[in-house]
């Protein structure tokens, strides 16, 4: 297994696997409907391209060049050195084998090495993965309901210390 960082031409290989992690991951937290809508706002090519960049550096997991997983992030709060996990996702029959912890110990490597002192991130309140991140020292920061075009995202903002 092999993490490195993402290139533009890796952006097919993110949209499928956000794809293919969505619909399993989301089903019975959102609505068929606002999953569409959001991998299609997100995770276009057009989008993708665009959040690359805008500063948000992808990293791309993979086995024998076989995409695995992705996580992407970037520096939003200079003043204080947050960088926020913007996208953490992993293919369910690999969820539970230590990449998702391996991403977020890249991330971190690298958010500290730029002089990060916090990670962040926004995980929905039911998605039980706000378990995951309270494991690996994640605390809730605040309680948000973000309005995204029509919907509403009830998150749960975290944050670590790096």
């Amino acid at each position: 297994m092999i993490i490195r960082k993402a290139a533009e031409s890796d952006i097919p290989a993110i949209s499928e696997l956000a794809e293919k992690i969505w619909w399993p991951s989301y089903r019975d937290i959102i609505s068929d409907e606002q999953i569409s809508f959001m991998l299609n706002d997100m995770y276009s090519a057009k989008s993708l391209a665009e959040q690359i960049r805008s500063g948000i550096e992808f990293l791309i997991v993979e086995r024998d060049k076989l995409p695995l997983a992705f996580a992407g992030y970037s520096l939003t709060d200079p003043e204080n050195q947050v960088y926020k996990l913007h996208k953490l996702y992993v293919l369910p029959t690999e969820q539970g084998n230590g990449i998702g912890r391996n991403l977020i110990a890249q991330v971190s490597s690298l958010a500290k090495a730029k002089g990060g002192k916090i990670l962040e991130l926004n995980v929905n309140r039911g998605n039980p993965a706000h378990h995951f991140y309270s494991r690996i020292g994640f605390d809730i920061y605040q309680t948000l309901d973000i309005n995204y075009h029509h919907f509403v995202l009830n998150d749960y903002v975290m944050r670590k210390k790096l």
